[in-house]
C-alpha cells in the first residue's frame, strides 16, 4: 500500500464546518462529502490532446475514464461537483487513487497541501473569486491529481476558472500542446494565481473608496464594511500562504519523474507571483489596520468637536443664568438701604436684556480670539 509523504506547509487551517462531525467514528479513508453542495449535478469533461489532435467531450459514465489511463496522449479530466460520492469514487478507482486521496478530495475544508505518492501527486488548492453583487470573496477548493500522462481536477462547482487554458488547448495556442501533463498542471495553477491578482485589484478599489468615506463621513456601516474586508484578507492569507509552500515543495521535489526539469523555471515564476500576492495581501492588511485607527480617531475628533460646541454654549449661558436668577428674586427693596433700583426702573427690563446680550457677545469675541472655535 502506498502511504503518502506529506510536504510540510505553513499557514492556519480553515475552520471545519459542523458537517465534519459526520466523520466521527468512521475509519480513515471513508469517502464522505464534507462541505456545502455548490452544484446541482456532477459534470465530467475530458480533454485529450497531443500536437496533432484535440478531443473535448463530456463523459456520460465514469468508467469511460479507464480507457484514457494508459494512452500516450495528454488527458485532462475535469469534474464539476463533489456531492455524488459514488461517482467521484468510481472516477478515482479508474486511476487507482489511494483511499486517503479520495477522502481528501471530498472534504472541501482542506488546507492547501501537497501529497506525494509513488505514481501520482495530489494537490489541494484554494481559488478565490470576487462576487460583485454581495461584495464578498467566494472561496472554492480545487484538487489536482497529477499522474503519468493524465491530470484530474475536482471543482466544487461549474465555472470558467480554466476556460482560458481549455481555449488555448483547443486553438493550439502557445506551447501547451507541445508540452506534457506537468506543463498543463502549471498552466492551471498559473490561472488560479492570476485570479488572486484580479480579486486583490477589486478589493483594492473597495479599500480606496472606503478610505475616502472614512475620512469624509465615518459611520457604523463604514466600520462594518471595514471588518468585512479584514475578514476577507484573513481568508486570502489562509489560502495563499500554504500555496506558496506547495509550489516551493514542487520545485524541490526530485524523487518523482512527474515534474520535469523543463517545468522548474515556470514553477519559479509561479512562486514569484505567489510572493507578490502575499506582499499585496499583507499591505492591504496593514492599510485596513491603519484605517481602523483612523476611524476611531475620526469618531473621537467628532465627539470632541461636539463637546467643544456644547461647552461653549454652557459657558455662555452660565453668566446669563446668573443675571436672570439675580433679577428673578423679585425682592422689594424700597424700604431697605440695599436698594435694587432696576426693579422699579422703567428701563430695568431692557437693561437686563442688553446686559445679557453684551455678556454673550463679549464671551463669543473672547472665544474667537482664543481660536476655541
Amino acid at each position: 500500500m502506498n502511504i503518502p509523504r506529506l510536504a510540510s506547509t505553513a499557514g492556519s487551517t480553515f475552520r471545519l464546518p459542523k458537517t465534519s462531525s459526520q466523520k466521527v467514528g468512521l475509519p480513515p479513508g471513508t469517502p464522505i462529502h464534507i462541505g456545502e453542495q455548490k452544484a446541482t449535478e456532477v459534470k465530467v469533461t475530458l480533454v485529450d490532446y497531443d500536437q496533432e489532435h484535440c478531443e473535448v467531450v463530456a463523459l456520460p459514465r465514469p468508467d469511460v475514464c479507464a480507457l484514457y489511463r494508459n494512452k500516450t496522449t495528454t488527458t485532462w479530466i475535469n469534474v464539476d461537483g463533489l456531492h455524488q460520492v459514488d461517482l467521484i469514487e468510481k472516477i478515482c478507482q479508474c486511476f487507482k487513487l489511494h483511499p486517503l486521496t479520495i477522502e481528501d478530495i471530498l472534504n472541501t475544508t482542506q488546507r492547501p497541501k501537497l501529497d506525494i505518492f509513488d505514481d501520482y501527486l495530489f494537490l489541494v488548492i484554494k481559488t478565490q473569486s470576487y462576487n460583485a453583487e454581495i461584495r464578498l470573496v467566494d472561496t472554492e477548493q480545487i484538487s489536482f491529481v497529477l499522474g503519468h500522462g493524465f491530470l484530474i481536477t475536482f471543482q466544487e462547482r461549474p465555472g470558467d476558472t480554466f476556460a482560458t487554458v481549455r481555449a488555448r488547448i483547443q486553438n493550439n495556442r502557445g506551447r501547451i500542446r507541445k508540452q506534457g501533463v506537468d506543463y498543463l498542471a502549471y498552466s492551471l495553477l498559473d490561472t488560479i494565481i492570476d485570479n488572486y491578482f484580479t480579486v486583490l485589484e477589486q478589493l483594492g478599489e473597495e479599500i480606496e473608496d472606503l478610505e475616502e468615506e472614512l475620512i469624509a463621513t465615518p459611520a457604523q456601516k463604514t466600520l462594518r464594511r471595514l471588518h468585512v474586508l479584514k475578514r476577507e484578507m484573513i481568508l486570502l492569507r489562509k489560502s495563499i500562504w500554504p500555496l506558496r509552500e506547495v509550489i516551493n515543495a514542487l520545485m524541490r521535489e526530485e524523487e518523482t519523474s512527474l515534474i520535469t526539469d523543463a517545468i522548474h523555471p515556470f514553477l519559479k515564476d509561479l512562486y514569484d507571483h505567489t510572493i507578490q500576492v502575499i506582499d499585496t495581501v499583507e499591505t492591504y492588511r496593514d492599510i485596513l489596520a491603519g484605517m481602523l485607527d483612523i476611524y476611531l480617531s475620526s469618531i473621537s475628533n467628532r465627539m470632541n468637536e461636539i463637546m467643544k460646541v456644547l461647552t461653549i454654549f454652557a459657558a455662555i449661558f452660565i453668566p446669563l443664568t446668573f443675571i436672570t436668577s439675580l433679577y428673578g428674586m423679585n425682592f422689594n427693596t424700597a424700604a431697605s438701604p440695599w436698594n435694587m433700583p432696576e426693579l422699579n426702573w422703567a428701563l430695568g427690563y431692557p437693561f437686563a436684556l442688553g446686559l445679557m446680550v453684551a455678556t454673550a457677545a463679549s464671551m463669543l469675541f473672547y472665544f474667537k480670539r482664543k481660536k476655541w472655535f
